[in-house]
This record gives structure tokens, C-alpha cells and sequence, in this order.
């Protein structure tokens, strides 16, 4: 067995507003093998409420890693990003912005706001897969994360 079928388990936040890009990350996430627990929330309102446990998301885990869009309704990612990174009890959780958006001002926002990183979707499906698979070897794989003490 190599590494990639050794992957430890993720409890993964998906924050998408996109119903599609939905459906297309769980099947890029089951094709890639990123074996996760995967929690949705469609807009930055009902994703600070699955990670303040707020309303029916009072008993939702914690997640290990983040998949943030940037353009959400209402609350966008950048207001979410930046509740994340200055609450005590959420700041060490990665935060992936993973958008549409390659505007070199969106970039430099997110890691003003302490992103861990900034990926554009591609709109190649097997490429868009690619990339999936590359968050799955990178946080799986090779980084430590703060439950892994």
C-alpha cells in the first residue's frame, strides 16, 4: 500500500455556495480518495454558525480543514476568513480559499486575513480533480495538523 491509500481521515468544512461546485468537490473528493467526514454550509451565515455551534448546528464537529469560496452571499469569504482568524478557539483551523477568482487583490486580501492558501478552481473537470488531490496529499500526508500532537 502506498501513501495515498494511507491517507488519514479529514473532517473537512465545505463553505460553497454553488450547488454544482457542491457535487463536483464530493465527487472529486470520493475519485481522489480524501477520506473525509465532509460538512456543507451554502453561505458564510450558515458557515459561522456550524463553527460557533449555533442553532441546529449546535453538537458539529470541529473541522481539521477549511474549503472556502470567496464570493458567498451575504457574508462572504472574506468576512468568514476573518471571524475564523480571530476567534482563539477556531484561528489554528486551515482555511483553503478555493474560488473562481484569480484577481491579484483577492489573493493578497486572503493572506492578509491569514489564509493558509489560495487556489483558483480550474474549469477542466480532470484538472479541478487534480487539484483536490493535491489538497488531499498535502493535508493528509505531509503537514501536521494541530489534532496530530
Amino acid at each position: 500500500m502506498n501513501n495515498r491509500d494511507q491517507c488519514r481521515s479529514l473532517k473537512v468544512l465545505l463553505i460553497e455556495d454553488n450547488p454544482n461546485d457542491v457535487v463536483l468537490t464530493e465527487l472529486a473528493m470520493k475519485k481522489g480518495k480524501l477520506h473525509s467526514n465532509l460538512h456543507r454550509a451554502m453561505n458564510g451565515e450558515e458557515a459561522l454558525k456550524f463553527l460557533h455551534n449555533k442553532d441546529k448546528y449546535k453538537n458539529a464537529p470541529r473541522p481539521d480543514i477549511i474549503l472556502l469560496d470567496w464570493n458567498l452571499p451575504n457574508i462572504d469569504g472574506r468576512e468568514v476568513l476573518e471571524n475564523i482568524k480571530e476567534d482563539p478557539e477556531l484561528k489554528h483551523i486551515p482555511v483553503v480559499v478555493l474560488t473562481i477568482s484569480d484577481a491579484k487583490n483577492d489573493i493578497l486580501e486572503a493572506y492578509n486575513l491569514h489564509a493558509n492558501c489560495f487556489i483558483t478552481k480550474p474549469f477542466n473537470l480532470k484538472q479541478f480533480f487534480n487539484v483536490i488531490k493535491y489538497i488531499r496529499d498535502f493535508w493528509t500526508n505531509i503537514v501536521k495538523l494541530p489534532r496530530d500532537e
